[in-house]
């Protein structure tokens, strides 16, 4: 089918909840796509971040293809080898926790603050997320996210949730009351715009809910797994949560989730307390093993801090030949470009072009290649920018 083909069948049997690009996509590799035409696409924001280390990485494609041959799937109510094997190198890679696994970063996210309030007492019940944050689009995740835009229509929201200005300190202490069982945040904010939190906002944090009994939950769903140049953003800061929750890269293209969380706090999720029927199947935990395998193999941790970079670099230039830019920022390969003017141009150029950006909160652009990023491809990616940006003028 070609595209128009595609988009007429898409009209008729799916729901439209998605602002869709006009391309039928049909191949991915590494950081290229092809659509039904035949037309290449660089891919500087692959998957929504889920394709971290690029598209169909050969190691995860063989890992899926071995595993579907072997077992596809099995119930939680046995052992799974490539489950309690995902688990050890992900805790390895933390803070020594135990994992939950599930099939999202809402899923995930869903646990943690189940968690937080099954830890504290029952007198604890509140939540403070900061402004601009995302968490997901179930109830309880679409209600952390402090982002009113998410809350029109389904109103109201579960109560319990207190929003605060990132970076706040004096906001965020005075809403700490005897009530809060637990602050979820994300060390970079990504839907909100590429928001780094500074060390005296999460050292506060983890002094607050340490003086209060309070549970520090961050979300690593988009900084997680070796996009900041660390396996986790939290470790760019002298501090340490009670919990992580991630997804998006760590399947490599396959869905799945995890929380983690320290020894202490898993033990209260006894049996019948929280499940997932996917979460952990062997095809999406044989997946997870061979993402984290290729990134030490790659050294993509090395990578995503040189090239985030040497893209810093280059995307300076494009911001001192063009006033429409007004800051850069970032860690890694998670980076924001400032405007002052509404972005979704630029991105429709861009992809006309071949290359294929995101823009947020109507006037950020987020440039999140994936690990296995080249400079002659983020050359590539800037020469196609320069022209987008001198086609708006």
């Amino acid at each position: 089918m070609n595209t128009t083909e595609v988009m007429d069948m898409f009209d008729k049997y799916v729901v439209a909840n998605y602002k869709r690009l006009p391309r039928a996509i049909v191949k991915g590799e590494g950081n290229y796509l092809y659509d039904a035409e035949g037309n290449k696409i660089l891919d500087m924001f692959p998957g929504w971040a889920v394709s971290g280390i690029g598209h169909c990485h050969p190691m995860v494609v063989e890992a899926i293809r071995k595993q579907a041959g072997e077992l596809l799937h099995i119930d939680n109510t046995f052992y799974i080898p490539q489950q309690g094997q995902l688990a050890k190198m992900l805790s390895q890679r933390a803070f020594g926790g135990k994992c939950f696994f599930c099939n999202s970063g809402a899923e995930a996210n869903e646990a943690a603050l189940k968690l937080a309030r099954r830890f504290t007492p029952r007198e604890k019940y509140k939540f403070i997320t900061a402004e601009g944050s995302f968490h997901g689009r179930t109830f309880a995740t679409v209600t952390a996210t402090a982002q009113p835009k998410y809350h029109e229509g389904f109103l109201p929201m579960l109560p319990g949730f207190e929003y605060v200005p990132f970076n706040d300190v004096d906001a965020l202490q005075a809403a700490f009351t005897d009530e809060v069982a637990g602050v979820m945040i994300e060390p970079i904010q990504g839907e909100g715009g590429i928001n780094m939190a500074t060390e005296e906002y999460m050292q506060t944090i983890r002094h607050l809910c340490d003086a209060n009994g309070a549970v520090m939950i961050l979300d690593e769903v988009q900084t997680g797994l070796g996009r900041t140049g660390k396996w986790f953003g939290y470790q760019h800061y002298d501090v340490q949560p009670d919990v992580i929750t991630m997804a998006k890269a760590l399947g490599g293209g396959v869905a799945i989730g995890a929380m983690m969380t320290t020894e202490h706090m898993a033990a209260c999720l006894v049996p019948g307390t929280h499940a997932s029927t996917f979460g952990g199947n062997p095809l999406a935990c044989a997946a997870g093993i061979a993402v984290l395998e290729a990134i030490k193999a790659d050294d993509l941790l090395a990578n995503a801090a040189a090239m985030g970079k040497y893209a810093v670099e280059r995307l300076t230039a494009l911001k001192d030949k063009y006033p429409v830019i007004t800051q850069i920022r970032g860690t890694g390969l998670m980076i924001g470009i400032q405007l002052n003017a509404p972005g979704a141009g630029i991105v429709d150029n861009c992809l006309e072009k071949g290359l294929r950006i995101n823009c947020t909160q109507g006037n950020v652009l987020r440039f999140m290649p994936s690990m296995t990023v080249t400079p002659e491809q983020i050359d590539e990616a800037m020469t196609i920018l320069d022209s987008a940006l001198a086609q708006e003028g």
